[in-house]
């Protein structure tokens, strides 16, 4: 069993950044890809970035390639979610989760924090 728990979040102007956290507590996050998803009001969850068990391989979403970088700190059960030029249909609740494979899809992605609002006001 793995817990998450996300903070980070907040409000910002349309331009500015934000840096979200992921602490992975039980079974330690270097035996798990992790990954980023969001979910705007109304909108379906969608996937933002991912990073595997290393942290050399990590994909992103088209929406935030060049301005979202995600990393990890295995020694701190840690993975990061670095947000730049945030624009306001960034506006949505940002969650980790951890999976046995570095993948853009929810379904491989076994446990899920319950997230932290990110609002971007333009």
């Amino acid at each position: 069993q793995v817990q998450l728990v996300e903070s980070g979040g907040g409000l910002v102007q349309a331009g500015g950044s934000l840096k979200l956290s992921c602490l992975a507590s039980g079974r330690t996050s270097s035996s798990y890809a992790m990954g980023w998803f969001r979910q705007a009001p109304g909108k379906e969850r969608e996937f933002v970035a991912a990073i595997s068990r290393s942290g050399s391989l990590t994909y992103y979403a088209d929406s935030v390639k060049g301005r979202f970088t995600i990393s990890r700190d295995n020694a701190k059960n840690t993975v990061y979610l670095q947000m730049n030029s945030l624009k306001a249909e960034d506006t949505a609740v940002y969650a980790c989760a951890a999976g046995r494979l570095t993948a853009t899809i929810q379904r491989v992605y076994d446990y899920w924090g319950q997230g932290t609002q990110v609002t971007v006001s333009s």
